[in-house]
């Protein structure tokens, strides 16, 4: 009955999935995909309809989830020390060590807290009949969690009415979840996330867990070895401890030193420090020796070895090529099982027997027979078929589905009231992962009673105010040099956005009055190109063509490029007026072919003020707004003067410039800024403001190396006739 009336009240949903859509856009929900060799940055498909678990369902799962993690942290926890297991003849040896997720530059070494898998992603699906099967348990980077995080919240804000009427247990207890983990294990210093970078595919959630969690967000290029101890690097080259790393890089390239030496991602000497007991990593390095697929097999033995229990949740019937029985039941039965290469993930070398013909399969056969540790094979399970809405046509139609599930491990194991539902894009399709090309929808795990539905949100009061305070911390003091110039360039190129268009429209106008010759001196002073043979080709080019680096969009990019890795420091309520500018201009580029609806570009210029009032008003820190808006009101000066503007509309932005460089005072002035004040002035004379760059000279001298405010105080009252020809 509970359930009946949840999918009732879901179809409310469908009605809004545009506006969840335009939501998840404005916020950046996006998941990257390399194809041919590019990185295509793309929003996660999400379909409105959510899964529904039952609460009495989804108690036997939890029990069954928590038991398998640990029974596999006590496996890896063995493994790379008294190798139990191995000796009572449970597991043969020849199975673990030649798992290419085991090393043993980490045999010998118990993680702080005893915890290897900090968080596990366990791969789940329901057959037709109901019943739950474990597919896969992801132990080294499990992703996914941040995006029914995310849309939930969407979801509550569109349909409040929905969560009121139907109970359904909250999920935003996974950053508390999260930070409780990192806090247990955290030796002594600073948590960070670690990413590999920008164009990594789940690089939004590495920065939203980052945010979500007071984590500062960090790049291999921030953190620092000193004496077997991890350090995080600041702008001004100050070191801070730090005693845990939630990494989201893999084991290979985490280390050069100890593990892939042509690594240039990785942190030299983490291992070492880790080795030391001076750093906590989450996940533990070495994971892999557990969620290999050959392992999955055993895990209902470790669960009977180690706890002592029978196991909750099935495995799907899984057949070992290297047993001679098993081989000879997989060669048999090609044509029926589902054949899974160990060393692939992302859905990648998972083969249907049945889609082969009879030279596949015999290719196939070969390769079992020449490397059988390398493969294994499943019964085909038939899942149950969920419902997703065609976007196209918005009629309901199955799809197959999958659940993963996540639990988090540090002074217990808990597992989260919710789950990332992942579907295939293609009907019939059993492969459903987000690499694949499929979509995602929010998990609802339903409650028996209201005080069922809250008591794990509510159970993280202290970490909500930890959270607060540690990010109120780490946007005070730990900026990296690397985001200080994010910073600076993200305040430059909003500021080029902005300027470019509201000064283009005046110009424009004349050309409509006279002729393109009107247009000329804009375009000169911006270092266009002034052959107008196709005026409207050139107006398109200038605003849309991202190809061409003096485009409006190419400004607008780079923008976005520097705004996406601050989302920790600024907040995602601040980012999306940058999403929401690039999405407007990249519309706009592809609704017209020629220089017509410009002026939707008022969209654009409108964001930006949007995005500087929220800065503004936001509760970032003083010193992160400033670096940003030095950017902007040095960036608006260069404009001005190219555009020859007159001394009067110099002085607000001159002024703006020395107010928020005086709230620097004593602290280090990155070099960008330096170089950034030093070009201009040399490009002053040449445009008639020699008056101007003798301000800015003085302005110099107080911002240089470190800010000197009472040397840049006489400038807030320097008069406009000052800043023209002397």
């Amino acid at each position: 009955m509970i359930q009946s009336r949840a999918q009732k009240m879901a179809t409310e949903l469908v009605d809004r999935r545009e506006a969840i859509n335009r939501e998840l856009s404005r916020n950046g929900v996006r998941f990257g995909i390399y194809k041919n060799g590019q990185y295509h940055d793309q929003l996660f498909p999400y379909d409105p309809v959510p899964r529904i678990i039952e609460s009495k369902e989804f108690d036997e799962l939890e029990l069954g989830l928590a038991q398998r993690v640990k029974a596999l942290n006590a496996y890896l926890r063995d493994i790379y020390s008294d190798k139990r297991i191995i000796h009572d003849g449970i597991i043969p040896e020849e199975y673990v060590y030649t798992s290419a997720g085991y090393y043993p530059q980490v045999n010998g070494v118990t993680p702080p807290g005893g915890v290897f898998a900090h968080i596990a992603g366990e791969d789940l699906v329901q057959g037709e009949d109901g019943r739950w099967w474990v597919l896969e348990d992801n132990l080294r980077i499990p992703s996914g969690a941040s995006y029914p995080l995310f849309v939930r919240d969407i979801e509550r804000r569109i349909s409040p009415r929905l969560f009121r009427d139907v109970r359904v247990r909250d999920n935003r207890a996974y950053p508390m979840m999260l930070r409780r983990s990192m806090d247990f294990v955290t030796t002594e210093g600073i948590a960070v996330v670690l990413t590999p970078g920008r164009y990594n595919s789940a690089f939004f959630e590495h920065a939203y867990l980052a945010e979500k969690t007071g984590a500062v967000l960090a790049f291999p290029e921030d953190l620092e070895v000193e004496d077997n101890q991890l350090f995080f690097i600041d702008y001004s080259g100050s070191k801070h401890r730090v005693g845990v790393v939630y990494r989201r890089l893999s084991d290979d390239y985490l280390d050069p030193f100890a593990f892939n030496a042509e690594s240039v991602i990785g942190v030299p000497g983490l291992l070492g420090a880790y080795r030391a007991g001076n750093v906590a990593i989450m996940n533990a390095p070495g994971n892999g020796a557990a969620d290999d697929k050959a392992i999955y097999y055993f895990v209902p033995a470790m669960i009977q070895y180690y706890l002592h229990e029978d196991p909750i949740l099935h495995n799907a019937p899984t057949y070992m090529p290297m047993f001679e029985q098993d081989r000879r039941t997989v060669l048999d039965r090609m044509g029926e099982l589902v054949i899974k290469d160990v060393a692939e993930a992302g859905g990648y070398g998972v083969v249907f027997g049945s889609s082969l013909d009879a030279s596949q399969r015999e290719e196939l056969a070969d390769r079992i027979k020449a490397d059988p540790r390398r493969f294994i094979a499943q019964e085909v399970i038939q899942f149950r078929d969920i419902d997703v809405v065609d976007p196209k046509t918005g009629q309901y139609e199955p799809r197959k589905a999958d659940l993963r599930a996540f639990v988090v491990t540090g002074k217990d194991t808990q597992v989260w009231y919710s789950g990332l539902t992942r579907y295939s894009s293609v009907p019939g399709q059993m492969i459903v992962n987000s690499s694949q090309g499929g979509g995602f929808k929010d998990t609802w795990v339903l409650a028996d009673d209201d005080a069922a539905m809250t008591d794990k949100y509510d159970q993280f009061e202290d970490e909500k105010i930890s959270i607060a305070t540690q990010t109120q911390r780490h946007s005070l003091s730990l900026l990296t040099a690397s985001k200080a110039e994010n910073l600076y360039w993200l305040g430059r190129y909003t500021e080029r956005v902005f300027t470019t268009l509201t000064r283009f429209f005046p110009f424009y106008d004349h050309v409509m009055d006279t002729d393109v010759d009107a247009f000329r001196p804009f375009a000169r002073a911006l270092d266009l190109p002034e052959d107008f043979e196709d005026f409207d080709a050139f107006v398109h080019s200038f605003l849309y063509d991202e190809s061409n680096p003096n485009s409006v969009r190419s400004a607008m990019d780079y923008a976005f490029n520097n705004a996406v890795i601050l989302r920790p420091e600024l907040s995602s309520r601040v980012l999306q007026y940058v999403e929401l500018a690039l999405s407007s201009i990249t519309d706009a580029s592809e609704r017209s072919s020629e220089a017509e609806d410009l002026y939707d570009q008022r969209d654009v210029t409108d964001d930006m003020l949007a995005f500087w009032g929220a800065v503004e008003n936001s509760v970032v820190d003083q010193t992160l707004k400033s670096f940003l808006f030095v950017g902007k009101y040095l960036e608006r000066l260069d404009l001005y003067t190219r555009l020859h503007v007159s001394p009067t509309e110099l002085k607000p932005p001159l002024r703006k410039l020395v107010d928020y460089a005086m709230t620097l005072d004593g602290m280090p002035v990155p070099q960008c800024f330096v170089s950034g004040v030093r070009w201009l002035i040399g490009q002053l004379p040449a445009r008639g403001y020699e008056r101007l760059a003798d301000r800015l000279r003085d302005f110099e001298t107080g911002f240089t190396d470190h800010v000197v405010a009472s040397r840049l105080k006489p400038l807030m009252t320097v008069d406009p006739t000052d800043l023209g020809d002397r």
